[in-house]
């Protein structure tokens, strides 16, 4: 299959004077898991509101499955799922019932909708617990039972918005699997998190946007190849010991070491062998580290010498 399953071109959104998406532009290849990543607010939320077409753009052009988002919006809805940050069940309904509900509302017909949730109950191990009202539910399994609604029309693309927001380590874990069959069986998936391990082990490709614009783009393993293969980190103690171990190691890098807080840290293509020449730099200064860490470079990593920061929980200050 050549046709892209989304693509994206030039894409722009503004809200008055704010600019939260500025001619973005990607595509994700069917069958595969694609990450959009960014900071609080990069316009994340508001990319997947337009392929949704929930909001119209104001510049460019995107497209499922080659059906326009605004031209088609109609078919556009009819070909895809949508899970949002937060799980969008019924809570007095039951399991069973809540995906009844959006099987009427998408106009599958009704035997098929009887199907489907039994099916999709069985898919997301529900089952036992399908007979009762959501609200008994805790929230791994509200969140997957959200999942399971946004799939009620069999839909081809699924878009996932945050959605292991809140979980426990466990359940994370549990619904990263269900991603994983869902791309097995052919299903398209875009997803934004603001876990980047859960991006480095589920998507096939990812974009990194900060402030409306796209700044990375490639698989996970050739952003952080990019950076350095190995991060080194020195705890210094304090902040100020911190930025003289800097300094003092400012040359014999290729790139800067950066400080965060009373830690140092460096990236190395070439494993652990700076590591000696680094600490006996430090103790002729008299900065000797009070613990050192050496380990493959991350997709935090990553995001961090990208953006500046960490990613952190997504409390998006898009409009």
């Amino acid at each position: 299959m050549d046709q892209a399953a989304i693509s994206v071109s030039g894409l722009s959104k503004r809200f008055g004077s704010v600019t939260a998406l500025d001619s973005v532009d990607f595509d994700v290849e069917p069958g595969t898991v694609f990450g959009l990543l960014g900071p609080n607010g990069a316009g994340k939320s508001t990319a997947i509101r337009i392929l949704t077409t929930i909001v119209r753009p104001s510049g460019g052009r995107a497209a499922v499955l080659g059906h326009d988002v605004v031209r088609e919006a109609g078919t556009v809805r009819s070909l895809i799922g949508l899970a949002g940050q937060y799980a969008a069940v019924d809570k007095n309904l039951t399991g069973r019932e809540n995906l009844r509900l959006i099987g009427r509302l998408t106009h599958v017909r009704r035997s098929g909708t009887r199907r489907r949730a039994g099916e999709l109950l069985e898919r997301f191990d529900l089952t036992d617990a399908g007979d009762r009202p959501a609200r008994t539910y805790s929230g791994g399994m509200r969140r997957r039972l959200d999942v399971a609604a946004a799939l009620v029309p069999d839909p081809p693309v699924l878009f996932l918005d945050e959605p292991t927001t809140g979980l426990d380590p466990q359940s994370r874990i549990a619904l990263w699997e269900m991603i994983r069959r869902l791309v097995a069986d052919g299903t398209t998936v875009l997803l934004t998190t603001q876990y980047l391990e859960e991006a480095d082990r589920l998507a096939d490709r990812v974009v990194v946007i900060d402030h409306g614009r796209a700044i990375a783009d490639g698989t996970p393993a050739l952003l952080k190849a990019d950076l350095g293969n190995t991060v080194i980190e020195l705890d210094m103690g304090d902040p100020g010991r911190a930025a003289r171990a800097a300094e003092a190691l400012g040359g014999r890098l290729p790139e800067p070491p950066g400080t965060e807080g009373g830690r140092l840290r460096a990236v190395s293509h070439d494993g652990s062998r700076p590591l000696l020449g680094l600490l006996r730099a430090l103790d002729e200064r008299g900065l000797v580290p009070e613990a050192v860490a050496v380990r493959e470079s991350s997709l935090d990593d990553v995001f961090l010498r990208l953006t500046g920061h960490r990613s952190g929980p997504d409390e998006d200050a898009e409009p």
